[in-house]
């Protein structure tokens, strides 16, 4: 399934067992070549609480990982067609906690994907381990130091962790140097977990472009915990106003968020094919 332009294996784990699945069977599934290729693997699988499903997301280096907005929607949409459900809203339990998904015309899926948290210890980030601070607006930037140059970043966690910087313009690698600093910055002793690395250009006050280096999967045709970051924290910079098209280079997504409430991201979903893999093999 892909959801503008991401990429995902979405198994059904209702029906069938993954427990001896290991880091290295996500792996070789994500890989492009040697499998069937993925940003991430999708878990389908029954809820522990209350909830109508559970899913769980794999990325493509195998490792487990808290959200994935693009994913959501391909998850809603696949439990619909695979008559798995008829509800048109649901709760569902990721690693990072109750999402709420509900169905639009045109094959289209809102998520409430939760308010945007800016706990440093709950992102993570270790202050100690920036270079320093600024204020803009309601955001504070962490200046992150890269050998000789210091990028400022806004940090914040949509159920996983980003870090997003404002550039004019995505096209120049100079100033959006996303393939040679977004694995720097993802690796970086500030982010003990990790961050997401995302590049925003402010089109107009309610436009915006990005790009995003994912963490444990490298630049993805898009994120959609990354658009809600860059609306988030553009918006708390005094730059967007609220709602914002996200334009990805997989497509546009809508972005709407009031400080203290949740972000909702409504965008497309759709299923590119069906088919069966014997694992015995393909290990």
């Amino acid at each position: 399934m892909q959801g503008a332009g991401n990429d995902f294996v979405v198994l059904n784990a209702i029906t069938q067992d993954f427990s001896q699945f290991t880091r290295a069977h996500w792996r070789r599934l994500a890989h492009r070549q040697w499998g069937v290729g993925a940003d991430q693997i999708l878990l389908v699988a029954k809820p522990v609480g209350d909830a109508d499903f559970r899913y769980r997301i794999f990325n493509a280096d195998g490792g487990e990982v808290e959200q994935c907005g693009n994913g959501s929607r391909c998850f809603a949409r696949y439990v619909r067609d695979q008559g798995l459900t008829d509800k048109d809203a649901l709760r569902v339990e990721v690693m990072g906690g109750i999402i709420n998904l509900s169905y639009g015309p045109n094959g289209q899926v809102t998520v409430d994907m939760g308010a945007p948290i800016f706990a440093l210890d709950a992102i993570p980030l270790l202050v100690a381990q920036a270079s320093s601070s600024q204020q803009q607006g309601e955001e504070t930037l962490y200046g992150v130091s890269l050998g000789n140059v210091t990028r400022w970043v806004s940090v914040l966690s949509m159920g996983n962790p980003h870090a997003v910087q404002v550039v004019d313009d995505l096209t120049d690698a100079a100033q959006a140097p996303v393939l040679r600093e977004g694995p720097l910055l993802q690796a970086h002793p500030a982010f003990p977990n990790q961050v997401n690395v995302g590049y925003m250009q402010v089109m107009d006050r309610q436009h915006i472009a990005i790009r995003v280096f994912e963490r444990g999967v490298g630049e993805t045709l898009s994120c959609g915990t990354g658009a809600c970051a860059a609306a988030v924290t553009g918006i708390r910079r005094g730059l967007l106003n609220s709602p914002v098209r996200v334009s990805t280079y997989g497509g546009d997504l809508m972005i709407a968020w009031e400080p203290g409430q949740s972000v909702w991201m409504t965008g497309p979903a759709q299923t590119v094919f069906t088919g069966e893999i014997d694992m015995d093999v393909l290990m």
